[in-house]
């Protein structure tokens, strides 16, 4: 449809979408890296960075200089990546949404993985996150298969009442992306190590665990000590018991139940030997690990998770960017 002055019209993109055009504007056109890197860093098509520059300068965020739209937060994200050796980091901004972080949270993580999930990946996703929860309900559907195979990397049997929560989240996951959904047939957490490794020998179990070196891709959230709302009504919630002997052993927060201190370093534990799921050499053998968590009560988690390799993208509010880029 053409316009009063004869040019067509361009539809504008939204925020999550314009966050990702002016950074790959700012990787060509402000530090010189050539299109077939920036596909590989960011995880396109060569093909797709080469329509995005091209969009970026039909919306205006390209003139001689990029121009950053209001909400996009580029240094800051930049800030970060250079600070923690991050792959990439998305900073959304949360103004006004006061300690309730989630459905912005939940968007930019949709909008995310959206762009920047390919054919043939096979991605690992936590269970008990409500932020990844948040993320999939805001996802559009893939017209063709984008993901290969979306499995479960901690157990996600619990309270019967929440269980379907984490059998919904992969299931939904695949079914947007037109992947196969690989499940665990597992809790989360079991009352001893011997039950856990009665259940490690299952042949069920077994043969999901033989996935994990296949994975391409990690979704997870990230914990602090104190377990979430949806972690309290799962039955895989971590006990006072087991707080107090974390704490005692410095832990500050968790990726996938694997509890870690303050310097992202794995806390052995007596909780740790009962957790069926991905283990910390597995998981940091995933090529991207995509960490979605915000909120001020997560500070020291999410800064320990970062110290620690736990995750190596980053999507995050813009207090907490703030809090870290200065830590």
């Amino acid at each position: 449809m053409a316009g009063a002055n004869g040019r067509r019209s361009v539809r504008q993109p939204r925020l999550d979408e314009l966050r990702l055009l002016a950074k790959v504007a700012r990787m060509y056109h402000e530090k010189g890296i050539r299109q077939p890197q920036i596909a590989t860093e960011l995880n396109l098509s060569q093909a797709r960075v080469s329509r995005m520059l091209k969009q970026a300068v039909d919306v205006g965020i390209v003139h001689t200089v990029v121009t950053m739209p209001g909400g996009v937060h580029g240094e800051l994200e930049d800030a970060l990546q250079t600070k923690y050796g991050l792959r990439d980091a998305v900073v959304v901004d949360t103004i006004g949404a006061g300690d309730e972080v989630l459905p912005a949270l939940g968007s930019a993580a949709a909008a995310y993985f959206d762009m920047t999930l390919t054919s043939g990946h096979v991605i690992g996703i936590s269970s008990w996150s409500e932020t990844l929860i948040s993320a999939v309900d805001r996802m559009p559907r893939k017209s063709v298969p984008a993901v290969d195979r979306v499995v479960q990397i901690v157990g996600g049997l619990g309270d019967a009442a929440v269980q379907m929560q984490a059998t919904r989240l992969t299931a939904r996951f695949a079914e947007l992306t037109g992947a196969m959904p690989v499940y665990l047939p597992a809790p989360g957490l079991v009352g001893t190590p011997a039950v856990r490794k009665a259940m490690m020998n299952d042949v069920s179990v077994r043969d999901v665990i033989g996935t994990w070196g296949q994975l391409t891709d990690a979704l997870v959230g990230i914990g602090s000590l104190e377990p979430s709302p949806l972690l309290q009504r799962s039955g895989n919630a971590v006990a006072e018991s087991d707080q107090d002997e974390l704490r005692s052993l410095g832990a500050v927060g968790d990726v996938c139940f694997r509890f870690f201190d303050e310097a992202g370093k794995p806390v052995r534990s007596k909780f740790d030997q009962r957790v069926i799921g991905v283990t910390p050499k597995e998981l940091l053998a995933v090529p991207r690990r995509i960490g979605v968590a915000g909120g001020a009560r997560k500070f020291s988690a999410i800064r320990a998770a970062l110290l620690g390799g736990w995750v190596n993208i980053l999507i995050t509010d813009l207090s907490m960017a703030q809090r870290l880029a200065t830590a």
